[in-house]
């Protein structure tokens, strides 16, 4: 029986990890749910769940939410803040942890998670991005196990050896392929795209996410943020990494071999995939999704990002290159500015220009410690915000 916390349990991968948890009973335990605000879905999790534990983002809410439980009877331990997120990652009560908290905020539960040598299935590609060299130390050093979440992620995992070490010239790889969708303003006219609202960036064609990574998708910084978390997950170099346009997303990615192999992982765009060949690695567990059909589907297309219409892909890519804490730098500034974008302060194009200032205005460092990744974390969004204030007039 496995014992698993889900750190963002109502969000998007975490209903959907739910899901596939309810279709096995006989296999997993639920030991711990997370959530920042929403408290009474929160609520509905834990009487159907019945986890030993529950965490909220303020004292307020952890009072509403044992109030909710207690009318119930049940007995759930609740708890709030940060620390508390640490905690349940980290417990000697939990063999698993998804985590799946968006942004920068999941950053410390999931090292938590590392430094105790849990399994991780990791959706939070922020973790990586931010302290990448830093994490994957910490993941080495604690004997952790380290699983993909992440659809493009996952297949790579798919297609690689079990034996992979974070080599590709050992393994044979000549390069590893992202496929995006293009999100939903693939074919929209790049002049056009300053009055797009925050509705229709979140309309995404293919996959049901969140409104920040939604937005991400359609801005393609969910793909750069996905380059950057593949150089650290597969040991791969800018170079080695492509990304190419799919707006059917069946291939979710690829592996191309040095001996003109490419393996790839298809299936329907549904989290629960992903989610289910992590939770059951080395097993197969049914996901509950349906099988792919590939004569209802037809052709399949690809091409190459424009990087003019994405320049967000462009800037992840440079931070990268520049490696230390340039990711950190990058995300943070997309943060605030997706937020204030969802927040009707600025435009759709605003979100690259906020970010490529606070790229070109402020100096990176080493990544020496976590200490010095969340400073840095904490300029850039100060800088992005002053960005933001000038831009809202």
């Amino acid at each position: 029986m496995q014992r698993i916390t889900i750190l963002g349990a109502t969000g998007s991968i975490g209903v959907s990890t739910l899901d596939v948890l309810a279709r096995h009973p006989e296999k997993y335990q639920v030991y711990a749910l997370s959530a920042h605000t929403k408290v009474e879905q929160l609520a509905e999790q834990c009487l159907r769940f019945r986890p030993a534990r529950a965490v909220v983002g303020s004292a307020d809410a952890a009072a509403r939410l044992a109030g909710l439980l207690r009318g119930h009877g049940l007995r759930t331990e609740v708890e709030y803040g940060e620390q508390a997120l640490c905690a349940i990652a980290a417990s000697d009560g939990t063999d698993t942890v998804m985590a799946a908290i968006v942004g920068a905020a999941g950053l410390a539960p999931t090292l938590a998670a590392a430094r105790a040598g849990k399994k991780i299935l990791l959706a939070n590609k922020e973790a990586l991005v931010m302290s990448g060299q830093l994490f994957m130390d910490t993941v080495r050093d604690h004997h952790a196990i380290l699983l993909p979440i992440d659809s493009e992620h996952n297949a790579v995992f798919q297609s690689l050896p079990h034996s992979y070490a974070r080599d590709p010239g050992a393994a044979g790889v000549a390069k590893i392929v992202l496929t995006a969708s293009g999100g939903p303003f693939l074919h929209r006219a790049v002049d056009t795209l300053d009055a797009v609202t925050p509705d229709q960036a979140c309309a995404h064609p293919n996959w049901v996410m969140g409104r920040k990574i939604s937005v991400d998708s359609a801005t393609m910084m969910n793909k750069g943020l996905e380059v950057i978390e593949a150089h650290w997950l597969f040991g791969a170099p800018a170079a080695q990494i492509e990304v190419v346009i799919h707006p059917q997303s069946v291939i979710h990615s690829m592996v191309s071999y040095v001996d003109g192999s490419v393996i790839a992982e298809l299936g329907n765009p549904d989290m629960r995939t992903p989610i289910a060949n992590a939770l059951a690695f080395p097993e197969r567990i049914a996901s509950g999704v349906a099988q792919l059909d590939l004569t209802t589907i037809g052709a399949l297309h690809f091409t190459k990002p424009d990087f003019a219409r994405f320049p967000c892909l462009a800037l992840a890519y440079q931070a990268l290159e520049a490696g230390g804490t340039a990711p950190a730098l990058l995300n943070a500034a997309n943060e605030v500015a997706v937020q204030a974008f969802l927040d009707a302060r600025i435009g759709f194009r605003d979100i690259d220009r906020v970010i490529a200032r606070v790229m070109n205005e402020n100096d990176h460092g080493a990544a020496t410690s976590i200490a010095a990744v969340m400073a840095e974390d904490g300029r850039a969004r100060a800088a992005a915000a002053r960005i933001v204030a000038d831009l809202a007039g």
